[in-house]
């Protein structure tokens, strides 16, 4: 063997482990990565029951209703597309209807919305990114969203302000 094939099978060896390493961290992290939907995305992908992500959108005025135990039911919608979630737990004081609101969990076989976990806004100045493009990119972006201050100019898109700005 040359002392050039030997180069090229060290190479080429050390190249098949860092695929196998790459490989392996990227399966590992398969289980750990949520992607943000809004409703009207999940519909369109059609995300299956158990398949977790993150629901964002504004809680539908009016839904929301209280059982025992802390269990809460409410609708989600982006203008588009509605989804009824279900929540069992300590919502976030700043819950509200017609807020937004981010929640993380997955579909049941019934098309529900099973959330875990539920963010709402921190402040009346806030609208979460993710919330704030999708409403615009479905035409249902409110003015006096655009009117708070951090919000970007009127016909500015989330994605060219500043970051955080919308936030």
């Amino acid at each position: 063997m040359t002392r050039k094939q030997r180069r090229l099978t060290m190479i080429g060896g050390a190249g098949l482990v860092l695929a196998i390493a790459a490989a392996l961290v990227l399966n590992a992290m398969r289980d750990s990565i949520v992607f943000f939907s809004t409703p009207t995305m999940a519909a369109e992908k059609h995300i299956g029951p158990g398949k977790r992500f993150r629901l964002g959108g504004v809680v539908e005025q009016g839904s929301v209703q209280r059982g025992a135990d802390l269990a809460v039911a409410f609708k989600v919608s982006d203008g588009g597309a509605t989804l009824p979630v279900k929540f069992k737990g300590i919502l976030p004081d700043l819950f509200r209807e017609g807020q937004g609101v981010i929640a993380e969990g997955a579909l049941d076989s019934a098309g529900v919305f099973e959330a875990d976990t539920v963010l709402a806004k921190h402040d009346e100045k806030y609208m979460p990114k993710d919330v704030a493009d999708a409403l615009k990119k479905q035409g249902h972006w409110k003015d006096d969203y655009a009117d708070k201050p951090g919000a970007p100019p009127a016909g500015q898109t989330a994605d060219a302000a500043p970051q955080g700005a919308v936030r």
